[in-house]
C-alpha cells in the first residue's frame, strides 16, 4: 500500500487535536505511533544500533560462517516463542535477533517494530533454555505490546521522534540507539511483559516461568556484580512470585527440556 506522508507541521496539528483520544492507557498522556510508524522508526534504530557495534567489531554477523550454527540454534528458540497466538504482531514486525558479542554484558533489548539484541554475556549467564525463553518472551513482549515505543516518546518527545521518521536529525539515531540498552520501563510495563511472556511460552516445549529461574539467580548476585538487564528492569520481590502464579494458573509450569542445544549455543559465543 503507497504511504502518504503529511508534512510535520500538519502532523504535528493532528497530533495536538487527536491528544486527548489517542493516549496510552497508563494516563501519561503519550500519543502512540501508527504500527506502521513503529515498524519504520524501529528500522532506522535497527540499522544505526547494527552500525554502531559493528564499529565496534561486537556485532555477529549472521552471513559469517562460523556464526551460522549459534544463529540457527537461537532462532530454534524464538521461532517457539513466536509461536503464540497471544502475539498481535507476529507477522507484521520482522522479529529479526542478533548477537552482541559482549561477555562482560548480561542484557537484551527490543527496539520499536520487533528487532531484539542479545548480548552473549546474558546467554552464558543463563542455565537452561527455558529461561532464554523466557528473557526472549519478555523483550518480545515490550515490542509488541509497543511498551518500546512507548518510553522513547515519554523520553525523547514526539515531536522528536516524529522528525526521525521524516528524515531530519539524522545523527540523533544514535542517541536512541544508545538509550535502549538503558532504557526504564514503567512497573505497569515490567508486568504486564512478565505475564505475556508466561504466555508466550504457554504452548511451547518449554517451563513457561523460564523468566523467574533469571530473575531468581540474577537476584542472588545481588551486592556483587549484578546483571545489566536488572539495572535496566528493576526486580521488585513479587515478580518471581507473580510468573510462578501466572504460570501455575496456566499450568504449564515444571516441564523437563533438552538443553543440549542451549549448552551448543553457549559454547559457540
Amino acid at each position: 500500500m503507497r504511504r502518504t506522508w503529511l508534512k510535520p507541521w500538519i502532523f504535528l496539528a493532528l497530533l495536538t487535536t487527536l491528544g486527548t483520544t489517542a493516549c496510552s492507557g497508563n494516563g501519561d498522556g503519550v500519543v502512540l505511533f501508527s504500527v506502521e510508524d513503529d515498524i519504520a522508526l524501529g528500522q532506522k534504530v535497527a540499522e544505526q544500533t547494527d552500525s554502531t557495534y559493528r564499529a565496534k567489531n561486537q556485532l555477529l554477523e549472521r552471513n559469517v560462517t562460523a556464526n551460522q550454527r549459534a544463529y540457527a540454534l537461537l532462532d530454534g528458540v524464538v521461532a517457539k516463542v513466536l509461536s503464540s497466538n497471544e502475539l498481535q504482531y507476529r507477522n507484521q514486525f520482522p522479529w529479526d535477533v542478533k548477537i552482541i558479542k559482549d561477555d562482560e554484558i548480561q542484557n537484551a533489548f527490543a527496539t520499536p517494530g520487533g528487532h531484539i539484541y542479545v548480548f552473549s554475556g546474558l546467554i552464558k549467564f543463563l542455565e537452561t533454555e527455558d529461561q532464554l525463553a523466557g528473557v526472549l518472551g519478555h523483550e518480545i513482549a515490550h515490542a509488541d505490546r509497543r511498551h518500546t515505543s512507548r518510553s522513547l516518546q515519554k523520553e525523547f518527545g514526539i515531536s522528536f521522534l516524529l522528525s526521525l521518521l521524516l528524515g531530519e536529525n539524522p545523527n540523533q539515531l544514535a542517541q536512541i540507539a544508545t538509550s535502549l540498552g538503558q532504557l526504564r520501563f514503567s512497573r505497569e510495563y515490567e508486568v504486564e511483559a512478565d505475564d505475556y511472556s508466561v504466555r508466550y511460552l504457554n504452548g511451547t516445549p518449554y517451563s513457561c516461568d523460564g523468566a523467574a529461574g533469571f530473575f531468581v539467580k540474577a537476584a542472588a548476585q545481588a551486592g556483587t556484580t549484578v546483571p545489566e538487564f536488572l539495572s535496566t528492569h528493576p526486580n521488585p520481590g513479587t515478580r518471581v512470585e507473580a510468573i510462578q502464579a501466572k504460570a501455575k494458573e496456566l499450568n504449564c509450569a515444571g516441564r523437563t527440556t533438552d538443553n543440549a542445544g542451549f549448552k551448543e549455543l553457549q559454547s559457540r559465543l
